[in-house]
């Protein structure tokens, strides 16, 4: 039975989501500040955490950093009344691994809560530890990031998708795409997160090196390759 992490203030709410989360067959344990839910993170072993964003002593922002910083493959949902672009940047900025607005479905909770479980339990199961392509180097166990031996600082959602475009170089990738296997979540993607995330990308991984590596294709996606000739935009 997958053990859940929920801190969340609001009493009521608190109960609402425990009592969902009980009836999917999952054990919660609660808490309802940030310090305490920090506390409990990292001395109980949970294999997810459910955080609102809003906490008394500790922001569910600074909590969600702070975890991920310590446990980088425990998966994070955070919960919101606050719904902007800004606003969704900045929780998965934060390390978040899926981001929910209020009001929201029980069932889709749960929904995205297993989808998540699944997905960490299969990155447990990898055996590949080092990405490389061009100069760009990742530690998949570490959590680093270099190319041509400058260590270059990424965000969780940043590192993220370089992984994925490292996992799939010289192939274009579609906004959809991206979406669907680095955030796994149903944000709308009519939406520019994606194009905000590949140009934070370049802005750290190709700004000061000659040759760039991250590529627009007009109309189709984007591409990590070494000289790609057309459809640059």
């Amino acid at each position: 039975m997958p053990h859940i992490l929920l801190v969340e203030d609001d009493d009521r709410l608190s109960k609402l989501i425990t009592q969902g989360l009980r009836e999917a067959e999952f054990e919660v344990t609660t808490a309802y500040d940030g310090i305490t839910g920090l506390k409990l993170a990292l001395q109980t072993n949970f294999d997810l955490v459910v955080t609102d964003i809003v906490l008394p002593k500790k922001s569910g922002l600074e909590f969600c950093n702070e975890i991920k910083a310590l446990k980088p493959n425990l998966p994070v949902v955070m919960l919101t009344a606050l719904g902007t672009t800004d606003d969704k940047l900045e929780g998965f900025d934060a390390g978040a691994d899926d981001y929910m607005t209020k009001p929201f479905e029980l069932r889709e909770l749960v929904a995205r809560i297993k989808v998540l479980l699944k997905r960490f339990s299969l990155q447990t199961q990898q055996k590949v530890f080092i990405l490389k392509y061009e100069g760009i180097e990742m530690n998949l166990e570490q959590k680093t990031v270099s190319r041509d031996h400058t260590p270059i600082k990424l965000t969780p959602k940043e590192f993220n998708l370089l992984k994925f475009m490292l996992e799939n170089s010289e192939r274009v990738l579609s906004r959809s795409e991206i979406a669907e296997k680095v955030w796994e979540t149903h944000f709308d993607t009519g939406t520019n997160f994606i194009d905000v995330y590949i140009n934070y990308l370049r802005k750290k991984i190709d700004k000061d090196f000659d040759t760039k590596l991250i590529h627009t294709k007009a109309g189709m996606g984007f591409i990590l390759k070494k000289d790609y000739e057309t459809g640059i935009i």
